[in-house]
């Protein structure tokens, strides 16, 4: 268990009001590797965020991670709130994982075949989730996302599906899209290569819109398959839903026999071991998991009923397969981290730690003026440029403030603090951010400010 913080953070009253900029921290080492890269993948990267388009500077490559700490190539050194997209709740390279997963591969890496590890690790999650009583393991969220898609429409014997702009889901075609012109659209598709008719089968709506919501149930009665959703929207900012509004949609999916699919790729064992699900205490249909299952190896899962998992292959004639699902090693790191997860406390703890930081940075934006918000839930927080109190749909963030994140990134970087490089990133806290970490973090982000607020 980690170490209980519950020192209450302040902000310093001999902050000077506006800082001085910081050169920019070296990247000569990452911009030569950056270089290279180029030259073998599509835009230097295996992953576009990573290019850094969105931020200043070519991208950090990355050569160590001890707890939340990260180490580039140029040897610069950061407090890291990415936590690898968040799956690192318990930090980098944890003894009890890292130990765990050594053990595992003397034995081999990978088989093909069941392994002990497989169930051991689907007992943790089975035995302690109200919400599901099978599950079957894949290798990624969008992997997870993709099979619960066709399950859905493998038991409704329907095609269509509906999703929310601001929500996203992984890079399958069927959700590869955005909201078109009017308050029910069909997608338009945000991908070249994603076939019209694939498009032509997923309706997109506003978040938080009941009218939208029934008024696509009206037009397409008996049709939708299922409604997913990310119940913690955190891909395009932090955009919180009333618990009313998630029980509203739990209850029209069911009037209308579809399915209800909550994406927990993010939000799973991050606000609590059940997840979102937990958190607001509704059943959904068919759950998601990502890579926190696996201590952050490539890992995810999706999870329903006994009656709906039946159809899945081999029981079922809904096909889903995988050479690397249930991945020894990735199992093994899964059990460890979990079983950290179960010890009692941690998510209350973690939380406290949370409220606290943000609780601080919000108390010096408001002392100095700046028109800047912090939402959080759980140990997810998310910055933004706004004077608005809460941010519940993608319309409502001004594009025109990732001009300011821009900056406030790259002055974060030049003081050792590492978030992801796009200001529609949420940030994450883990079990290994001390009380000196937050401190030096907190410092960091109110010269940040400073800097972008006062500049001419």
């Amino acid at each position: 268990m980690f170490e209980t913080l519950k020192k209450i953070f302040k902000p310093s009253a001999e902050t000077p009001a506006v800082q001085t900029v910081k050169p920019d921290i070296s990247r000569e080492k990452s911009a030569a590797l950056y270089s290279k890269a180029k030259t073998y993948f599509p835009g230097g990267v295996n992953s576009p965020v990573r290019a850094f388009k969105s931020v200043y500077g070519t991208p950090l490559f990355i050569e160590k991670g001890d707890g939340c700490h990260l180490w580039d190539a140029d040897g610069n050194h950061f407090i890291d709130f990415c936590c690898s997209w968040g799956p690192l709740i318990l930090g980098h390279n944890h003894p009890e994982v890292r130990e765990k997963v050594i053990a595992t591969m003397h034995n081999g890496m990978s088989f093909g075949a069941p392994t002990a590890l497989e169930n051991e690790l689907a007992e943790l999650i089975i035995s302690n989730n109200r919400f599901v009583e099978k599950i079957r393991f894949v290798s990624s969220g969008t992997e997870a996302v993709m099979s619960a898609i066709r399950l859905a429409r493998g038991y409704t014997k329907r095609n269509k599906i509906l999703k929310f702009e601001g929500c996203y889901h992984g890079h399958t075609d069927a959700l590869l899209v955005k909201a078109g012109s009017g308050l029910v659209t069909f997608g338009e598709t945000s991908s070249a290569g994603v076939p019209q008719a694939f498009v032509n089968e997923t309706i997109v709506i506003a978040l938080n819109d009941r009218e939208a919501l029934t008024k696509a149930f009206e037009e397409f009665k008996d049709q939708i398959a299922v409604v997913i959703i990310e119940p913690i929207p955190a891909n395009n900012g932090l955009l919180l839903q009333d618990k009313a509004y998630l029980q509203f949609l739990r209850e029209i999916c069911t009037a209308n026999g579809t399915l209800l699919l909550f994406d927990e790729v993010i939000s799973g064992f991050r606000v609590g071991f059940e997840g979102a699900a937990g958190y607001y205490d509704i059943k959904p249909d068919i759950l998601t998991y990502g890579k926190i299952i696996g201590g952050g190896l490539p890992v995810g899962c999706y999870g329903s009923s006994n009656e709906i998992m039946s159809i899945v292959s081999p029981d079922g004639g809904v096909y889903q397969g995988g050479t690397l699902s249930g991945n020894p090693v990735a199992m093994a790191a899964g059990i460890a981290q979990l079983s950290v997860l179960l010890q009692p406390g941690f998510y209350e703890e973690l939380e406290t730690v949370t409220n606290d930081f943000v609780e601080c940075i919000q108390a010096y934006t408001q002392k100095k003026g700046y028109q800047f918000g912090v939402f959080k839930i759980g140990s997810i927080f998310w910055f933004a440029f706004t004077e608005k109190d809460k941010i519940s749909r993608a319309d409502e963030i001004d594009p025109a403030s990732m001009e300011k994140f821009k900056k406030i990134h790259r002055e974060m970087l030049n003081r050792g603090i590492y978030f992801g490089p796009s200001g529609y990133e949420v940030g994450f806290i883990s079990s290994a951010h001390t009380p000196a970490d937050l401190d030096k973090a907190k410092q960091a982000i109110f010269e940040s400010l400073d800097i972008v607020f006062n500049e001419a």
